[in-house]
């Protein structure tokens, strides 16, 4: 049987790309699903369709952003399924702008769901991992979390970020709670279509063209997720070949 199988995964993010595929595969494998968004009606569909494949899941409406909204998700994932075993921190964007078009509103929000988004979703599920001592927490980063360009001064920083809080996780948690950072590179995703500046969607356009699918960064946190438990995945990056 699949490690991935009967666990029960959190999933924020949910209604497209990552974490949609993410949901698919893993619902596939026989993972029972909380899948959060605030799209509740791409949610509705996503959870139907991976019950008639054969597959457990459910939903609730989220916004990141409000920690009692991702307090209610993963409390409802325990109270549904019995337990949560992981929780995918997911949900990200990414409207790229040079500092000096002063996009404060913009920077404010990629703080709030890239950053304190994460670090609810911790504050959600560590305590019910730390009672049962076991659990696994996956944060998706990006290369952003790994190198600055130009327009992604913000983002990147909020990346970077991500990284830091998770590794600090790693070590606190000890051997009970495993702990991953994802970091994708250029995949297909609804992320660019938050970016409002118009120089920098065009670079962002053409930056995309060699864009690997969302289900590849699925495949990466599905593996993660089903190495034996006294193995932990701490990072993995992954991107197009010879691309970023």
């Amino acid at each position: 049987m699949s490690e991935i199988a009967e666990k029960v995964v959190v999933i924020t993010g949910a209604s497209s790309g990552i974490g949609e595929a993410t949901a698919r595969l893993l619902g596939q494998r026989g993972a029972r699903l909380m899948v959060g968004a605030r799209r509740t009606e791409r949610l509705e569909k996503l959870v139907e369709e991976i019950r008639a494949a054969g597959g457990t899941a459910e939903f609730q409406a989220v916004d990141v952003t409000q920690r009692e909204d991702v307090e209610a998700l993963v409390a409802r994932a325990e109270k549904v399924y019995g337990q949560v075993d992981v929780l995918v921190n997911n949900a990200g964007l990414m409207p790229l702008s040079n500092l000096d078009r002063l996009l404060v509103d913009e920077w404010d929000r990629m703080i709030d769901v890239n950053v304190k988004g994460v670090l609810y979703g911790i504050a959600a599920a560590l305590p019910r991992m730390q009672a049962r001592k076991s659990g696994h927490i996956i944060n998706l980063s990006s290369i952003g979390g790994h190198q600055v360009v130009p327009t992604a001064a913000v983002y990147c920083a909020t990346k970077f970020a991500v990284g830091a809080i998770s590794e600090g996780l790693r070590q606190e948690v000890g051997r009970d709670i495993r702990v991953t950072v994802i970091s994708p590179g250029v995949t297909e995703s609804e992320l660019a279509h938050t970016i409002t500046d118009p120089d920098a969607q065009k670079g962002m356009d053409e930056f995309r063209s060699n864009a690997i699918p969302a289900e590849a960064i699925a495949r990466s946190i599905a593996y993660a997720i089903e190495q034996p438990a006294e193995v932990s995945v701490s990072e993995i990056i992954v991107r197009p070949t010879g691309g970023f």
